[in-house]
């Protein structure tokens, strides 16, 4: 928040996450309207210290952290849970790991 630009940046990130949520309509939905509305009327003003307009910047850093961990949070899901059942090898692989092989070549491993 120490920067003079920190309110512009915030405002940019949100309509960002609703440019990836909904595409390139984004600025036909309510949500786009609203989010800019909020940040016309929290302008600052002429008073030294203007606690509504920080209380704004902070509910707006807020909801920008939800709405970034909510997309990474479903990008994250998608790549791990939705494949449905996996064999050891490819949950292994996943994670980085290698199974095992018996050594002394015995013909049934891979």
């Amino acid at each position: 928040m120490a920067s003079l630009n920190s309110p512009l940046r915030v405002c940019r990130g949100i309509l960002k996450e609703l440019r990836a949520l909904r595409g390139p309509e984004y600025k036909q939905t309510m949500a786009y309207n609203y989010v800019l509305d909020q940040f016309r009327k929290n302008q600052v003003t002429g008073e030294r210290y203007c606690r509504a307009q920080q209380e704004a910047l902070h509910a707006s850093h807020t909801y920008l952290c939800l709405l970034s961990s909510t997309r990474q949070h479903m990008a994250l899901h998608n790549l791990y849970h939705v494949k449905g059942e996996r064999s050891r090898e490819q949950v292994a692989g996943m994670v980085g790991l290698r199974l095992p092989t018996q050594p002394g070549g015995k013909g049934w491993e891979k």
